[in-house]
């Protein structure tokens, strides 16, 4: 059994339009789009277990709250232009988590919110490197992140 059908079916069809309606294209076509189908099978990741899923809004509400904050911070630092010396810096954030949806998770608040950059995730050290373009106090940011994120994504994954 197909594994992806309907992607099966789309990838040979896409090679069809690509490539012209003949029967060899049918046959590699065909190929194609059953060694991606399986291809992409043997990359899927495990269901992710969520233990207080119900804390979910909470996150999404506190993220949401974060992103319209972080949009305005960032058009008053452009707005102001050269009148503030520029504070960017990076930050090695300690992660307590090793759970990688709640990783992937945290990624998504930290880059989605204008102003920080997930840079990189060192899992021997469990930490974080993140880019911060308004950074005054990086024991602050560090305390935020983790008070405010870590702490309910723990919550929920674990």
């Amino acid at each position: 059994m197909l594994p992806f059908p309907i992607l099966t079916f789309c990838l040979m069809m896409m090679w069809m339009l690509l490539n012209g309606f003949t029967l060899g294209h049918l046959i590699l076509g065909s190929l194609v789009g059953f060694a991606a189908g399986w291809a992409l099978a043997s990359l899927r990741p495990e269901k992710p277990r969520l233990k207080k899923w119900y804390l979910l809004p909470k996150l999404a509400a506190i993220v949401v709250v974060d992103i319209f904050r972080s949009n305005f911070s960032v058009a008053r630092l452009i707005v102001m232009g050269k009148k503030r010396p520029n504070s960017s810096g990076f930050i090695l954030l300690p992660v307590q988590t090793e759970n990688p949806f709640a990783l992937a998770v945290l990624a998504v608040i930290l880059t989605s919110t204008p102003g920080s950059a997930w840079l990189e995730y060192d899992s021997r050290n469990k930490t974080v490197l993140l880019h911060v373009l308004d950074l005054i106090d990086r024991d602050e940011w560090v305390a935020m992140i983790k008070n405010r994120y870590e702490v309910l994504l723990l919550e929920i994954f674990e």
